[in-house]
C-alpha cells in the first residue's frame, strides 16, 4: 500500500539501478530514510529525487555550414527536473553557424539557473 509520505525511485547514480524507498522520518538527521540502496551516494539521490529532483539535459542543435547536421550538446549542471520540458523546446530552436569549439556556450544561463548549454564537440566548418 503506498503512503503520501513514501517514494519509490531507482537510483541512476551508478550501473546498478537500485530501487529505493524513501519514507519521510522526522527523527532522521535529513528528514529521510532510505532503504534499498548499496551505497551512501544512493541515499543521497533518493533524498535529492524526492526533495529537489534535478537533471543533466543532453541533445543536439542545427549547425550550419558543417561536416554534420547536429551538434551534440549538454547542460554544464543539472537543472531542476520540471525545466526539461521547456528547455527541449527551447534547445530545438538553436540554429548555429560552424565553427563551433567544445565546451562553448551555445545557450547562456538557461531560465535564469545559472546553468549553460554547452557543445559536446567541436565542428569545424566545411567549404
Amino acid at each position: 500500500m503506498y503512503k503520501p509520505e513514501e517514494h519509490n525511485v531507482i537510483c541512476t547514480v551508478c550501473p546498478i539501478g537500485c530501487r529505493l524507498t524513501v519514507i519521510r522520518e522526522e527523527h532522521e538527521p535529513d528528514g529521510y530514510k532510505v532503504i534499498g540502496g548499496v551505497c551512501k551516494r544512493g541515499e543521497k539521490f533518493g533524498v535529492k529525487e524526492v526533495t529537489n529532483p534535478t537533471r543533466t539535459v543532453t541533445s543536439t542543435v542545427a549547425i550550419e555550414g558543417g561536416l554534420l547536421p547536429r551538434l551534440p550538446v549538454r547542460t554544464e549542471k543539472d537543472i531542476p527536473k520540471h525545466l526539461n520540458y521547456e528547455l527541449m523546446k527551447l534547445i530545438n530552436q538553436v540554429k548555429l553557424q560552424a565553427p563551433v569549439k567544445i565546451g562553448e556556450v551555445v545557450v547562456a544561463n538557461v531560465f535564469d539557473t545559472g546553468v549553460n548549454v554547452i557543445a559536446t564537440r567541436s565542428m569545424r566548418a566545411v567549404k
